[in-house]
C-alpha cells in the first residue's frame, strides 16, 4: 500500500481520481493500492516559550534560545490562552493511521519551500520512519500530474529545501518572539509585535511616509514655447530650470524679443522595445495592485484558486522565465487563447509566427517556471479570477510577441539664448503593445508626432509662457511600490560594496511578502488610504523606537534571504545560520530592553494594586500586572460590558468605579451597579442605594441575583 499526502483536500481529490483511489473514507481516499490523505496547510507549528519552561514577557528570561525546537499541533485561541485545534488533531490521527498502513509515502504538498516544510513537520511530529518520494509539478492539470507521477524524485533530493524552510521558520520564531517580548517589556504596556521581515518592511513604509510628510517643496520655473512648421503646431519646453522667478522672466523677455526659434539639432532614430518578461508572483501582484487595485494577499489568493482550477501554473514562483521544454508547448497555449474571446483576434495573428524567446532561459528557472496558462481553457470564473487570468494570459501573449518599433525624433530649438527641447514618436510596429492596446505615457515635452524639421531652420514664435512648478516628494508607498522595495531591498543600500554584493537580494520571498504586509495591517501598524499605505500612530511609535536598531536592518535581512537561498542549494549550512541568528537575537534583545520609551497607546497609566510596584498593562481582553510573578489580572468583559481603560484605572486606584449602567445577569436582565475591588483582588458589584441584605440577598427575595455593597458578588 502506498500513502500520498497533499496540502489541501481539493488537490488530494484530483490526484486520487487519476490514480484510481476513489473510495471515500473519513479524512482520506483509498483504492488501487493507494491511500490519499491531506493537510490543511500548516498542521504543525513550533511550540511557544512556555513549552520550554519559560514564562512569557519576563525580562530575566530573555533571550529565549531553545536548544531544540519542539513541534506541536496548530493552536487556536481558547478562554485561557491557546489549545490544539480539534480539527487538526483529528486529521493528524488520520494521517498517522494512513502512514502506518503503508509501505512508502508520496509527498504531494505544494512544490516549494513551505510545502516541503508542511510535510516534514508532520512527518517528524508523527515520528514516522517510512521512506518517501516527491511529486514535483508546476500545474495541477491531469497531464502534469501523470507526468509527475511517472517521474517521482527521491525524498532526500529535497533535504536542503527542507533545511532552508526549517531555518527560516526557526529564525522567524527566535527573532519574532524575543524582539516582541523585549519591546513589550520595555514599553511596559501592551504587546508590540516585531519580526525578522515585518519590522524592516514597517520601517520602509514609515520612513517614506515621514519623508513625504516633511518634504518642503521648492519652486522653480520653466518656459514653454509654441511654434509651428508645415502647418503642424507643437510646443517645446526649456531645458533650463530657474530657481529665481526674476531670472526666468528675463529669459522669457529675451525669447519674446527674438520673435523666433531656430532649429539647433534634429535627431531621428528607430527605437525598439523588447516585450516584457513573463510574470513571477511579485510582478503579478504589483500589476494587479496598479491595474485592479488588488492587495498582494488578494492577488495570491485568486492566483491560487486559478491554480487549483487547473488553468494557471503554480503561483508562488520567483522566476520570470520558462525552460526550453516548456517553450515547446507555447504554440499550443497561444492557439488555445484563439478560443478565448478577449484575445482571440490577437492570438490568431500570433499563431504560425516565430515566438519571441526573451523569456526562455533554463538557467534562470528555479523551483518553478514563470506564471503561464495551462492547456485547459477556463470555464466559469468569478470576476476577480477572470481579471487575474487575463493579466497572466495577456502577459504571456506579450512576452512571446515581437518588439514594439517606433520612429523617435528629438529636436533642440533655441530662441533668445534659451534652449528648448521636444520629442515626438510615430509607431511603426505595435508588436507586443497591441495585446492590450496600451500606449506609453510621454512627458510634458513629448508630442505625438513632429513635422519634418531641418537643422538651421527658423520657426515662428507664436507664444511663450512662464510655467511655475515645484519639486515633488517621493510618493507614499502603495502595495505595488512596497513589493518592489522589498524585492530590490539590496539596491537601496548606500554602501557601494554591499549594494553590489546584495543587488539581487530582497527581504521576504514572493510567497511570503503578501502575508508580511497583511501582518502589518493585522497589528494595526498601517492602514490603507485609497491605494497608499499609511502608518498608524502605533506603527510610527514602533518605528521611532526600532529605526536605528538591528531588528530594522534591511541589509542584514536581505543578506539572510541570500543565506537561506544558499542553504537550499547546499552552498551554506543550516547550523551556522542558526548560530548567527542566535547571536543576532541576543543583540536585538539587549538593544530593546535598554531602550527608554513609553508607547502606551491608551495613555492610561497606574500602579498594580496587588504588588504596588509594577505597572498595569492594558490588553484587548484583560488588564494585568507587568510583573508575571504578581499575577494580578482583571478581565475587561464584566456582565456583558467591556470596561474602558479609564474605568479600570479608577477601579484599581480607588477600589471602585462610578455607577455603570447596562450590566446583564445570567438571565439576561439589565441592571446598574458600581464595581468594587475586594481585599483578595477579586471584583464585585456594588449597589450603594440598597441596604445590606442578609443571606437572602441572592435568593428568592432577590431574583436578580445581585447583592449589596457589603456583600458583593465575586466575578
Amino acid at each position: 500500500m502506498i500513502a500520498l499526502i497533499a496540502e489541501k483536500p481539493s488537490v488530494a481529490k484530483d490526484i486520487a481520481r487519476i490514480i484510481g483511489a476513489t473510495g471515500r473514507n473519513d479524512g482520506y481516499l483509498s483504492g488501487n493500492g493507494y491511500m490519499v490523505t491531506w493537510a490543511f496547510g500548516h498542521l504543525i507549528q513550533l511550540a511557544m516559550p512556555e513549552a520550554y519552561g519559560v514564562a512569557n514577557f519576563r525580562r530575566e528570561s530573555l533571550p529565549i534560545l531553545p536548544p531544540d525546537f519542539q513541534l506541536i499541533p496548530r493552536q487556536v485561541k481558547a478562554e485561557k490562552g491557546y489549545k490544539a485545534d480539534p480539527g487538526v488533531l483529528k486529521q493528524l490521527k488520520v494521517i498517522k493511521e494512513v502512514f502506518d498502513q503503508c509501505d512508502k509515502i508520496i509527498v504531494a504538498t505544494d512544490a516549494g519551500r513551505e510545502g516541503e516544510l508542511i510535510f516534514r513537520y508532520i512527518f517528524h511530529y508523527l515520528n514516522c520512519r517510512k521512506p518517501f518520494v516527491r511529486l514535483w509539478i508546476s500545474s495541477l492539470t491531469d497531464k502534469a500530474i501523470r507526468e509527475g507521477l511517472d517521474n517521482l524524485q527521491p525524498g532526500e533530493y529535497y533535504d536542503n529545501l527542507y533545511l532552508s524552510a526549517k531555518s527560516r521558520s526557526e529564525a522567524d520564531w527566535l527573532i519574532g518572539i524575543n524582539a516582541t517580548q523585549a519591546l513589550s517589556v520595555a514599553a511596559g504596556q501592551g504587546v508590540f509585535s516585531l519580526g525578522r521581515v515585518q519590522t524592516p518592511t514597517l520601517v520602509m513604509i514609515c520612513s517614506r511616509y515621514l519623508e513625504n510628510k516633511h518634504f518642503v517643496p521648492a519652486k522653480f520655473w520653466q518656459l514653454k514655447a509654441a511654434t509651428a512648421s508645415g502647418g503642424i503646431s507643437f510646443t517645446a519646453q526649456s531645458t533650463a530650470k530657474w530657481e529665481q522667478q526674476p531670472e526666468a522672466i528675463a529669459a522669457l523677455q529675451r525669447v519674446k524679443d527674438a520673435g523666433r526659434l531656430s532649429v539647433k539639432s534634429v535627431e531621428r532614430k528607430e527605437a525598439s522595445q523588447e516585450p516584457p518578461l513573463l510574470y513571477d508572483l511579485t510582478t503579478l501582484q504589483k500589476e494587479a495592485n496598479t491595474k485592479l487595485n488588488f492587495s498582494a494577499d488578494k492577488t495570491l489568493s485568486v492566483a491560487q484558486s486559478l491554480y487549483e482550477k487547473k488553468v494557471m501554473s503554480y503561483p508562488r514562483t520567483g522566476s520570470r522565465y520558462i525552460s526550453e521544454d516548456v517553450f515547446d508547448e507555447m504554440p499550443e497555449r497561444v492557439a488555445l487563447l484563439g478560443q478565448y474571446p478577449r484575445f482571440a483576434g490577437y492570438a490568431a495573428g500570433l499563431g504560425g509566427t516565430p515566438l519571441n524567446r526573451r523569456s526562455v532561459n533554463d538557467s534562470k528557472v528555479t523551483d518553478h517556471h514563470a506564471l503561464i496558462i495551462t492547456e485547459n481553457l477556463p470555464g466559469e470564473l468569478s470576476k476577480d479570477e477572470r481579471a487575474v487570468y487575463e493579466l497572466v494570459a495577456g502577459r504571456m501573449l506579450e512576452a512571446f510577441s515581437g518588439k514594439c518599433v517606433k520612429d523617435v525624433t528629438t529636436a533642440l530649438l533655441s530662441g533668445g539664448d534659451t534652449d528648448f527641447t521636444v520629442k515626438g514618436s510615430v509607431m511603426k510596429e505595435a508588436g507586443w503593445r497591441a495585446v492590450f492596446g496600451e500606449q506609453e505615457t510621454g512627458g510634458d515635452e513629448e508630442a505625438a508626432s513632429l513635422p519634418p524639421l531641418q537643422e538651421g531652420e527658423y520657426l515662428p514664435l507664436s507664444g511663450v509662457d512662464l510655467l511655475e512648478k515645484q519639486t515633488k516628494p517621493k510618493p507614499l508607498h502603495t502595495e505595488s511600490s512596497l513589493l518592489s522595495a522589498m524585492e530590490n531591498a539590496g539596491r537601496e543600500l548606500e554602501d557601494a560594496e554591499l549594494k553590489a554584493s546584495l543587488k539581487d537580494a530582497g527581504i521576504g520571498t514572493p510567497a511570503t511578502r503578501a502575508a508580511i504586509i497583511e501582518t502589518l495591517f493585522a497589528r494595526q501598524y498601517i492602514v490603507r488610504e485609497k491605494k497608499n499605505l499609511v502608518p498608524t500612530d502605533k506603527g510610527l511609535a514602533v518605528y521611532r523606537i526600532v529605526r536605528d536598531k538591528k531588528i530594522a536592518d534591511v541589509e542584514m535581512t536581505a543578506a539572510w534571504e541570500e543565506t537561506l537561498a544558499k542553504i537550499e542549494t547546499g552552498e551554506a549550512d543550516a547550523p551556522s545560520f542558526r548560530r548567527d541568528i542566535e547571536v543576532y537575537t541576543a543583540q536585538v534583545v539587549a538593544e530593546l530592553l535598554s531602550a527608554t520609551l513609553d508607547i502606551a497607546p491608551s495613555g492610561e497609566q497606574c500602579t498594580c494594586p496587588k504588588c504596588k510596584k509594577s505597572r498595569i498593562l492594558f490588553f484587548d481582553k484583560v488588564a494585568k500586572c507587568a510583573d508575571v510573578d504578581c499575577g494580578f489580572t482583571l478581565f475587561r468583559n464584566k456582565g456583558g460590558k467591556v470596561l474602558t481603560d479609564k474605568l479600570i484605572v479608577g477601579l484599581v486606584t480607588t477600589g471602585r468605579t462610578p455607577l455603570v449602567k447596562g450590566f446583564r445577569n445570567r438571565e439576561g436582565r439589565s441592571f446598574d451597579a458600581a464595581l468594587v475591588l475586594n481585599p483578595d483582588f477579586t471584583v464585585g458589584y456594588s449597589f450603594p442605594d440598597r441596604k445590606p441584605q442578609g443571606e437572602k440577598a441572592a435568593g428568592r427575595d432577590n431574583p436578580s441575583g445581585i447583592v449589596s455593597l457589603n456583600n458583593p458578588i465575586i466575578i
